[in-house]
């Protein structure tokens, strides 16, 4: 595995298994977080469809995404599970000095977890029995939870970007200050980043499902639909994320130099740095890849003397080995690249609707759309490596590294295949119930099934029979 170049001949034993869980773990549960909240909100611009048109088939593609989120909250919930226990089993030093900083947000997660576990039960069991709106409104308390929950991870983690809101004496945490814990310097960019993220890997992998369906010659109302309002939302976030993700390389580049240093493969301090795509790093020098004269210092300060930090501005004992800089090297080309895919894709989705104002049947493009959620997704694992690697030998930055952070006892390797087999597991029995859910819709058809607000509607259905009590 790559991490396990990450790790030095002096560093604890536990710290090769415990980054490996950490890494599978994580990259399961990320997968999982767009749907929370992106997929639900889709399902509330369906619903609101229904409501406001009468259209039968919106209100079916809600009713049958409801299911859907609630099949994945369980399973997140699960995995979400197993990562608190990780971070207090792997991580003692961690949560033993930082605890009562790092546990904060982690606490506010809490409440928005059981808010949203509570109102996608009440969601799920009102279809047919609660009346419309109120209905609608259970909802979008669901996603607001889901949204409320993911800033409360994300300003965990931000935090051991950029510390805040500690009082120390003596090497311990005798105060804290919550507010400044939670937003701290890096909390608005990487949110905001986070949530962009989320619209677009569920806008893509949901509308890619749909593609697949028109490619095959299903171009009724519904399937249309069905891509129609997933991948406009991914299409309508990509721009943004262009800009929100220049403007965090920027702000790396001002507080996180360690980590510019890494992303741009700079091993010594000077003006007029080049960008390179592909290479590695060895030995302290740049191998291979294409450099792109200056590039480096214009995309950093808009001019190419602006000077980068490279590494030798930085102290040996915390300097990052070469496997580190050259994996958070190639996962931020992997990012941008696949990111500017996605763009493309979307602008090419803009100018087809433009010539037509219809959901586009180019096969070329239904194609490319329906692997565009794999690729969306291999974007944020990407941003994530970054993210994360990019932080190395730190755990918290400046204040604890990650070999400090470690279980010092025990044999994690056989905790590490017990998780495995949990994962696997959970993983199985959801693509079981997906798949039976989906097999009992492409049977039942999608104009055969009665909508949940009454069994009379008919496709000329106005607005006030779609609000209609069924009862």
């Amino acid at each position: 595995m790559v991490l396990s170049a990450l790790v030095g001949t002096a560093d604890p034993p536990q710290l090769l298994p415990a980054r490996e869980q950490m890494a599978f773990t994580l990259g399961f549960h990320i997968i999982l977080v767009p749907f929370g909240v992106a997929f639900t909100f889709m399902m509330l611009i369906c619903h609101y469809r229904a409501l406001r048109r009468g259209d039968e088939q919106a209100l079916l593609l809600a009713q049958r995404w409801s299911k859907v989120a609630a099949v994945l909250f369980a399973v997140g919930a699960v995995s979400g599970t197993v990562l608190t226990f990780e971070l207090g089993l792997l991580w003692p030093g961690l949560m033993g000095k930082y605890g009562p900083a790092f546990g904060f947000p982690f606490a506010i997660e809490g409440l928005f977890f059981f808010v949203e576990a509570i109102f996608m039960a009440i969601y799920i069991y009102g279809w047919k029995r609660l009346p419309p709106w109120p209905h609608f409104f259970t909802g979008t308390v669901v996603t607001l939870a889901s949204v409320g929950g993911t800033i409360s991870v994300i300003a965990a983690n931000s935090w051991m970007n950029q510390p805040a809101g500690i009082v120390m004496k003596n090497g311990r945490v005798v105060d804290v200050i919550p507010s400044k814990v939670f937003f701290n310097g890096a909390f608005w960019w990487e949110m905001v980043h986070m949530l962009l993220a989320a619209y677009i890997v569920a806008g893509f992998m949901v509308a890619g499902v749909y593609a697949w369906g028109l490619l095959k010659g299903r171009r009724d109302h519904y399937h249309r639909l069905g891509f129609q309002v997933p991948f406009t939302v991914a299409a309508i976030a990509m721009p943004l994320q262009f800009l929100v993700g220049d403007t965090i390389a920027r702000q790396v580049f001002d507080r996180e130099p360690a980590k510019f240093a890494a992303i741009e493969m700079v091993p010594t301090t000077g003006s007029h740095i080049p960008e390179t795509l592909g290479g590695i790093f060895v030995n302290g020098e740049v191998r291979y890849g294409i450099r792109l004269p200056d590039v480096a210092s214009i995309l950093a300060g808009f001019r190419p003397s602006t000077t980068i930090k490279g590494f030798d501005a930085i102290p040996v004992a915390v300097r990052p080995d070469d496997a580190v800089v050259s994996v958070v090297h190639l996962a931020f080309d992997v990012m941008v690249g696949t990111a500017t895919l996605l763009l493309l894709l979307s602008l090419w989705y803009g100018w087809l609707w433009w010539r037509r104002r219809e959901v586009p049947v180019n096969r070329w493009f239904l194609r490319i759309s329906s692997v565009a959620g794999p690729v969306a997704l291999l974007s944020l694992w990407s941003g994530w490596v970054v993210t994360e690697v990019g932080r190395q030998p730190w755990t918290v930055v400046g204040l604890l590294l990650t070999k400090d952070a470690v279980a010092t006892q025990g044999n994690l390797w056989p905790l590490f295949a017990a998780v495995l087999a949990i994962y696997v597991c959970i993983a199985a029995g959801a693509l079981f119930v997906l798949r039976t859910m989906h097999r009992r819709w492409s049977q039942e058809g999608t104009d055969a099934v009665a909508v949940p607000y009454g069994p009379r509607l008919t496709p000329a259905v106005d607005e006030r029979a779609v609000g209609a009590d069924d009862t």
